[in-house]
Parts: structure tokens; C-alpha cells; sequence
């Protein structure tokens, strides 16, 4: 007759209370793994929580592989389930995970906002995180920051993501969309392509208009004529004095190399981090011969070839101007420009 040892009957006791689904309470529980936390730390840590029924069953669970690794984070348990269950939900990191929108033409400053506000850093530690000089060596030698790379889209971030992490993320996600975008064709430097495209970006929300208000802008940059970007100078106020309203004429005169009213060719860098529509269009201009735009009352824009031709485009859009935009304390520039190339 042969007979069953102990160690034969503890493994069939293991793998039976392994395999039993169990969750202290009704409600969900959300346990928060350290990082460099010991196996049987976890172990009772899940069990006081009421994630697992023995902290023993898990522990000898694990003995059966332990060379699998317990990854740290943020975990949700909603349903019971059984340690074995627990234990290869730890093992693979399936981490609670947090949304973050961030929205196209957004630039590093208000995505550090977002970023704090859903808990994983301050906005300082995050903007020191687009700073590191390692992060931007290989993309763009010239930037001293990472505006314009931090590429606007929905992110699921675990909830223990460092900024670096995140960065990290915007940035492989940039590398991604803009490498099918055919940048091999356009001869462009990624600096001057991406620079172009806040430009746009900030400009316009109407996706056919954007290859237009690039050409715009390339043409202009042709010529030699300054680009007199308004986003640019409001980009410059926010540096300077955190001013976020619409810019007013005083502002047109701010010293700073963001401001295309003052200094010809391109900004200093990026002012915005743009979509996939602005790079394209930054890429991949239309062919056009217009030097001016202004915005319309439809929306969008009314481009021009002339000088002649845009000062009467920007007395239409004054005459669309409804009344109480017509008496605003400070109005930018007389009321051409929130949006294009103004009257020169």
C-alpha cells in the first residue's frame, strides 16, 4: 500500500486553497506595493487588507516559482479572486493605471499642471523632468527643453509613473507619430519642422487650413519678412510675467526671442506641443502663394496675397466684430490678429 507523505498533502492543500476565490468585504480594495518590498512583506500586506485569505498560501505559492518577480504598485481587487489570481496579477504588474488627456497644442507648463493634478508629481518636478539634457541629446542637440516633443494624446500612466516615466512616454510617443510622417522628404530639421507646427498648431483649429497657414509661414520665412505670429508673442508674455490673457499692443514690443514681431526668422523653439495634423503640415506645406491671414467670421481664416489684400480682410473682420468685442478695454492689435499674420 502506498503511502501519501505530508509534503504530498500540503501541496494538494496549497494548490486547493490557492485556487479559491476569496475578497474580505463587498467593497473593492486598492493595496499600494512599495518599491524593494520583501515577498513576505506582500504576503501580509494583501492579507490585511482582505486581497487574500492566508498570507501563507501565497507565500508558498510563490515558492513553487520564485523567480518570479513581484512588480511595485498601485493594484485593484474588485472581485473575489483566488491567491493564484493575485499572485499573477503581481507578477505581470497589472498596475491600477490613470488617464491623462492631454490636449493638442498644449504647452509643457499646463501638461506639468495636468500631470500634478492627477497626483503623480508637482508641476515643478515635472518640468525639471523636461529639462534633462539626456532626454533631448539624440532628438534635438539645439533645445534646451522638451516643448514641442511631449506629444498631446490620451496616456494610461500607472499611478506610481515618476515624471521621467511620463516624459519618457510623450517623448517615445512623438518619436513614433513623426517617423510616419514622411519627415525624410521634407528636408527640414526636426527642430524647424516641430517649430513651425506649434506655430500652426496655436493658430488654427481647422485641419484643412493648417498645411495653408504653414506655407504661409515658409513663404514668409523666404522672403525674409518677419513672421509676426501672435501665439509666438503670447508665448513670450507667459515666459516673462505668466500673463495667459490675449495680447494686447503693448505686448507686441516684449524683448524675448519668442517674439516674431521683433525678430525675423523663426522663434527660439517650439511654443506649443503640436498634433499630428500641424506636424504634417509643417512637413508638408501647401503649395501656395499667400503671405497674410487673418481670422474671418466663419471660424477660420481669410488668406492674402497682398498687403492691399489683407488690410481688407482685417477691416471685414473688424466689421464682423460684435459689439462687446468691439468695446473691450484692451483690444489686441485693433482686432485683427487673435488669430494670423497681422497688418504690417
Amino acid at each position: 500500500m502506498t503511502v501519501v507523505g505530508g509534503p504530498v498533502i500540503g501541496l494538494f492543500w496549497l494548490l486547493a486553497d490557492g485556487t479559491r476565490p476569496y475578497l474580505k468585504g463587498n467593497a473593492p480594495i486598492t493595496v499600494d506595493i512599495p518599491r524593494g518590498a520583501r515577498t513576505a512583506e506582500i504576503a501580509r500586506q494583501l492579507e490585511s487588507v482582505g486581497a487574500i485569505r492566508s498570507h501563507w498560501t501565497f507565500l508558498g505559492l510563490h515558492l513553487l516559482q520564485p523567480s518570479n518577480t513581484l512588480k511595485a504598485g498601485e493594484y485593484d481587487f474588485e472581485h473575489p479572486a483566488s491567491t493564484f489570481a493575485v499572485l499573477r496579477k503581481l507578477v505581470r504588474g497589472d498596475v491600477s493605471f490613470e488617464v491623462v488627456m492631454v490636449p493638442e497644442g498644449s504647452n509643457r507648463f499646463e501638461i506639468a499642471d495636468i500631470v500634478a493634478a492627477h497626483g503623480f508629481s508637482t508641476r515643478e518636478e515635472f518640468l525639471r523632468a523636461t529639462e534633462d539634457p539626456q532626454s533631448m541629446v539624440a532628438l534635438d542637440p539645439n533645445a534646451t527643453d522638451l516643448e514641442g516633443y511631449l506629444f498631446p494624446d490620451s496616456y494610461r500612466f500607472p499611478r506610481h509613473a515618476r515624471p521621467a516615466d511620463i516624459v519618457r512616454a510623450m517623448v517615445d510617443r512623438f518619436r513614433e507619430v513623426y517617423s510616419t510622417l514622411q519627415p525624410e522628404k521634407a528636408n527640414r530639421s526636426i527642430r524647424e519642422v516641430v517649430t513651425i507646427a506649434s506655430l500652426v498648431e496655436k493658430e488654427t483649429g481647422v485641419n484643412q487650413e493648417r498645411p495653408v497657414i504653414a506655407g504661409v509661414f515658409y513663404n514668409r520665412l523666404r522672403r525674409g519678412m518677419a513672421l509676426q505670429a501672435d501665439p509666438s508673442v503670447a508665448y513670450a508674455t507667459f515666459l516673462a510675467n505668466g500673463y495667459t490673457g490675449r495680447i494686447r499692443r503693448s505686448d507686441l514690443g516684449i524683448t524675448s526671442p519668442y517674439n516674431t514681431y521683433l525678430n525675423k526668422g523663426l522663434p527660439a523653439g517650439p511654443i506649443a506641443n503640436p498634433g499630428s495634423a500641424s506636424l504634417r503640415a509643417a512637413l508638408h506645406p501647401a503649395a501656395t502663394d499667400y503671405l497674410y491671414f487673418v481670422a474671418n467670421a466663419d471660424g477660420g481664416h481669410t488668406f492674402s496675397r497682398t498687403l492691399a489684400e489683407h488690410n481688407l480682410a482685417v477691416t471685414y473682420y473688424r466689421q464682423d466684430q460684435n459689439e462687446t468685442l468691439r468695446q473691450r478695454q484692451e483690444d489686441p492689435l485693433g482686432n485683427p490678429a487673435a488669430a494670423g499674420v497681422p497688418q504690417e
